[in-house]
């Protein structure tokens, strides 16, 4: 991939279970998808589908339909207090490029991560342009200390409540992370020192929550192109997938 796909199915299960990606093969599906484990935050198993438009996301859906049960794809989990996206369910997220981080870098790290660093927000109804100007301060900060560490934002258009977004982060190792702190003082709250206030009143006035949290690649679960296997195939193809 060369540049990040317009649209990204996220479902969120609770566990593995028995053969999560039996329903694709079984399907033949047309898509990549990344199979992904929580490392921190809740257990939990995010399955991430590439799509290039809406039919791509109905063609799956028929085709998934037809060769599995009912809801083969998506389980059930109780919320936490903490929880800033709704678990349990698939949403659909609209790529954003203007508020992502050097994003044909990061979609092309996307075969050789091994770990993903996400970001999830909920902004306050009509804070658009107050979270908008909050990443551009990140972006700028970022430059300023040279912070290699792309990522790929997407705005939740459906499955989960208004106003919330996901930042998709690849890693090749979780070193990218040493040579962040090293960079910037407090991880993930990449703002420069003498912006810092006005950062921290935005995000007062735009914020909701917000929820960091770090996932393990899994080929065993993931779904993905010869194409994108390419990249590592002893990666990708060289651990048997669960049938």
């Amino acid at each position: 991939m060369t540049e990040p796909p317009p649209l990204l199915q996220l479902i969120r299960k609770p566990r593995i279970g028995a053969s999560p990606i039996r329903p694709y093969a079984e399907a033949r599906a047309a898509v990549n998808v990344i199979g992904i484990t929580a490392v921190t935050g809740t257990p939990e198993v995010w399955l991430m589908e590439a799509h290039l438009a809406f039919a791509s996301i109905e063609d799956l859906d028929k085709a998934v339909s037809a060769v599995a049960p009912a809801g083969a794809l998506n389980e059930s989990l109780s919320q936490t207090q903490e929880d800033v996206l709704p678990p349990g369910r698939a949403l659909i997220g609209l790529y954003r490029p203007d508020w992502s981080y050097r994003s044909p870098q990061a979609i092309r790290l996307f075969p050789a991560a091994r770990y993903f660093h996400v970001s999830i927000y909920r902004i306050r109804p009509g804070a658009d342009a107050e979270f908008g100007e909050l990443v551009r301060l990140r972006r700028q900060a970022m430059d300023k200390a040279n912070f290699d560490r792309p990522d790929v934002a997407y705005q939740v258009i459906s499955g989960a409540p208004t106003g919330t977004y996901v930042f998709l982060a690849p890693l090749t190792s979780l070193k990218t992370l040493d040579d962040g702190v090293a960079k910037m003082p407090v991880f993930a709250e990449a703002f420069a020192a003498a912006e810092e206030t006005a950062g921290k009143k935005l995000a007062a006035e735009a914020e909701i929550n917000r929820e960091h949290l770090l996932f393990r690649v899994e080929p065993r679960i993931s779904w993905v192109s010869d194409d994108f296997a390419s990249a590592d195939p002893g990666f990708w193809r060289g651990t048997a997938k669960e049938q």
